[in-house]
């Protein structure tokens, strides 16, 4: 029924005085001549004869409503789940900061020096005197 190319007499029909109102609201221009006009129509009487037979089907009250689109099963449920563990790398960017304790997130700039501080490139070098790196120097 929904492949026939002929309209029948129960289809939606649309006319000109429909279109171009719906042409504006949807910021589509309107069409240069007569035979892309009548597409539009046969095209948008298609879509509404589509959406009619979808509104028509009975569906038992057994059958709840589609809400959403999502993976139900239990491994699905398990991988969108927020455990403590998901939000370890998270809470390693907060700091707590001043007398009350308030939680300040770093950004990604700051964690990454966290990470740099741990490092101590002097502590390579082969010659210190105090804190500063010793050079040998040959004269000429």
């Amino acid at each position: 029924d929904l492949l026939e190319t002929q309209p029948t007499e129960s289809d939606p029909q649309v006319s000109e005085q429909e279109l171009h109102p719906l042409l504006r609201l949807s910021a589509l221009p309107l069409p240069k001549d007569g035979s892309g006009q009548q597409r539009m129509q046969k095209d948008l009487q298609s879509q509404l004869k589509f959406v009619k037979a979808i509104q028509d089907i009975e569906i038992p009250d057994s059958v709840k409503p589609l809400q959403s689109i999502r993976d139900e099963t239990e491994e699905g449920t398990k991988e969108v789940e927020i455990t403590v563990e998901s939000l370890a790398d998270d809470f390693a960017k907060e700091e707590v900061v001043g007398i009350r304790g308030r939680i300040r997130r770093k950004d990604g700039a700051e964690a990454a020096q966290v990470e740099e501080e741990k490092w101590h490139p002097l502590k390579l070098a082969p010659r210190m005197v105090g804190r500063y790196v010793a050079v040998n120097t040959a004269k000429d």
